[in-house]
């Protein structure tokens, strides 16, 4: 396979650190040191729904298609608009596709299960086309009382469109099941036949320090495995593209790899951690900022609840667009 289009749609409200001083008991200070966050986009009178068909429509235009020309659509969520419909089926009747749509559901590595199962599609020639979007919104799963992680999550959506090449490299995924390091429980409903369980805390749980070393351990892993099924070492990849979780995972990977910090792009001060959306927001910006470049390797890497992981490895085909933003602050000065 390789990526045509791309798009993207965020939240418009920009929640920052200080704003968080004032509902919280914590500090700008606090946050940035041990996240690298300064603010995060989250959603108000938008709905998820609304950000990932407007960065489907972004990226069938990207691609120059329309969503007739769509043969499925897959979309990487932990917490759509709806339990059913699907969010694919919702995105169907706002692109005009007439197609098979499902969600997918790895937590913040569903991007790349989304790939692989794009890749899959394609090579047996049950698609030519596939949208692939990673649509998250966390803050609606978040404890707004927990510092420790309502302070790391934002929203948004990120596309693609996926058609028949040799951009992908190589795959590997992977999960260890573990129930205790990151999780939230379901509502147990209240049917008067079903014992419910009663959950003491709200939101989400997670064990910061599990989830680092978990996150550090396995992503070095993933990215050997990958490099090494595409004969190719790491001194061969143009960008590196890691989930953004955490600024002190993404520099620690920088430092086990010894990588050039100008092929480690970053976002997180700007976004917070948006799940399944967080590499292909990344990529957006790349793209639109001219610095991606047809014939370049990328590495892509994440990591999430599951415990799920994952890493590839793929070449860019797409010229820039004609139109750039400023790079800002992707990459370290």
């Amino acid at each position: 396979m390789k990526i045509t289009g791309i798009g993207r749609g965020i939240p418009d409200q920009v929640v920052t650190n200080h704003q968080l001083e004032q509902i919280l008991d914590t500090s700008d200070d606090w946050i940035k040191s041990r996240t690298g966050i300064s603010e995060r986009r989250i959603l108000t009178e938008q709905n998820l729904n609304e950000l990932a068909s407007n960065a489907s429509a972004e990226a069938l235009a990207d691609a120059g298609l329309s969503g007739a020309d769509i043969d499925l659509v897959l979309v990487a969520t932990t917490m759509a608009d709806y339990i059913f419909p699907n969010m694919a089926s919702m995105i169907t009747r706002h692109i005009g596709a007439n197609c098979p749509a499902m969600d997918l559901h790895a937590a913040c590595t569903g991007f790349l299960y989304g790939l692989q199962t794009a890749n899959a599609y394609l090579k047996a020639g049950l698609a030519r086309r596939v949208l692939l979007v990673g649509a998250e919104a966390i803050s609606r799963l978040s404890d707004w009382n927990d510092r420790g992680t309502c302070i790391l999550f934002g929203d948004g959506a990120g596309a693609v469109v996926l058609e028949e090449g040799d951009g992908l490299k190589s795959m590997h995924l992977s999960t260890q099941a573990d129930d205790r390091v990151l999780f939230m429980h379901s509502q147990p409903g209240n049917s008067p036949y079903t014992k419910g369980h009663s959950h003491d805390k709200p939101g989400l749980t997670m064990e910061g320090q599990d989830v680092f070393r978990f996150a550090v351990s396995q992503c070095e892993k993933d990215l050997r495995t990958a490099l090494e099924l595409a004969d190719m070492g790491m001194e061969e990849v143009d960008w590196v593209l890691l989930h953004q979780a955490n600024s002190r995972i993404i520099e620690t990977i920088k430092r086990r790899f010894n990588i050039d910090p100008k092929k480690v792009p970053s976002n997180i001060h700007r976004t917070g951690n948006t799940s399944a959306a967080s590499i292909p927001l990344l990529l957006w910006e790349l793209y639109h900022a001219g610095m991606l470049k047809p014939g370049q390797t990328l590495a892509l890497s994440a990591f999430g609840a599951g415990l799920t992981s994952g890493a590839c490895v793929m070449t860019w085909h797409k010229d820039a667009p004609k139109t750039l933003i400023p790079a800002d602050d992707l990459l370290p000065q």
